[in-house]
């Protein structure tokens, strides 16, 4: 599984508190050796505050109770900080404590700024008032890192949230979110993919998808994308199976087993998977009972019949008014930016 882990490239799109549950993840399912991840944590967790928790760690990793003198500096120094702040902002915070006191405020801010000042003696050292200027935010540059990063943190809230898969395939399939995965985040096809593969009702996506890899092959692919190239581009049934092995450590097989054709038998899985035929069969048997497909196992010659997942009438309405919105916004502000530049022409 650690040759297909992305955490090493999505990891730079993450702010620091984000990478540690990705860790975490990895320690549990020991996918790296405990000291690599350990080294992980600490270099993380180097230029944050939190040195306490890097001395535990740093103990955890060498077996010892003794600490780099660096890091008791570094802890001197930030409780020092702390200190510091605490005292300065103590005023402040006693002030905000007192429900009868916080009543005097106003909505104007500098007639607040002016009475704390004034009567409490609480001024711009006890406030932090700086406005965030974000300069040449309009670039295109500063625009295609903005979207990668809101693609990378969006991952955590599609993959937990009941209706993420399609959120993820909404967002992703917006022409300016592809350009910028084909530009500056290949890696992030994967779990484009997998909302696709998983998402019974979004099936009608998996013609674009295929265009995307096909585009992006030389540049980024994995077990997931090859196997879709197998079966949709180069249709070869083989080399399907193959990728299947190779998909067990970034998927669920039985959800690649959903798009292979409506005939499957026994006896080719046992001999792709390396299975007994008994095996192969109670594999089959489980997949079909817990994924709860529409299929029927026939003994006799072997083979597992499985049913056509159609949307139905209604369903299908949904889904094409979904991509022609979608469609129609692209569209417009391609009009609007042709109109633009034809008049700046002039």
């Amino acid at each position: 599984m650690a040759t297909y882990d992305l955490t090493s490239l999505i990891a730079p799109n993450l702010d620091r508190h984000l990478v540690f549950p990705l860790l975490e993840f990895l320690q549990e399912r020991s996918l790296y050796a405990d000291d690599e991840i350990l080294k992980a944590k600490i270099e993380l967790l180097s230029k944050t505050n939190m040195v306490d928790y890097a001395m535990d760690i740093h103990k955890s990793l060498y077996h010892t109770e003794d600490v780099p003198q660096d890091m008791v500096e570094r802890r001197s120094e930030v409780v020092g900080r702390l200190k510091s702040l605490e005292e300065s902002a103590a005023p402040l915070i006693s002030f905000l404590q007192d429900a009868a006191l916080v009543q005097e405020l106003r909505p104007d801010k500098q007639y607040n700024l002016q009475m704390l000042n004034d009567r409490y003696q609480i001024g711009p050292d006890q406030i932090e008032a700086r406005i965030i200027c974000m300069q040449n935010f309009s670039s295109t540059l500063n625009q295609l890192q903005n979207r990668v990063w809101l693609m990378h943190w969006s991952l955590f809230i599609f993959f937990n949230h009941e209706n993420g898969r399609n959120g993820i395939i909404d967002l992703f399939f917006q022409d300016r979110y592809l350009n910028a995965i084909q530009t500056n985040a290949h890696h992030l096809l994967r779990y484009v993919a997998t909302a696709v593969i998983v998402n019974k009702r979004r099936k009608n996506m998996l013609k674009e998808l295929i265009k995307v890899i096909q585009q992006e092959q030389y540049s980024y692919k994995d077990p997931i994308t090859e196997f879709l190239e197998c079966l949709y581009v180069n249709y070869d049934f083989e080399g399907a199976q193959k990728k299947l092995q190779e998909c067990e450590d970034v998927i669920f097989i039985y959800l690649a087993f959903q798009l292979i054709p409506t005939f499957f038998f026994p006896s080719m899985l046992a001999e792709k998977l390396n299975m007994s035929y008994d095996e192969a069969e109670r594999w089959i048997v489980n997949l079909v009972r817990n994924a709860k497909l529409d299929a029927k196992i026939d003994s006799e010659s072997g083979t597992v019949v499985m049913a056509p997942n159609h949307l139905n009438v209604y369903e299908q309405i949904i889904e094409n008014t979904k991509q022609l919105s979608l469609r129609t916004s692209v569209l417009a502000k391609n009009l609007i930016e042709s109109a633009t530049a034809a008049q700046s022409a002039r």
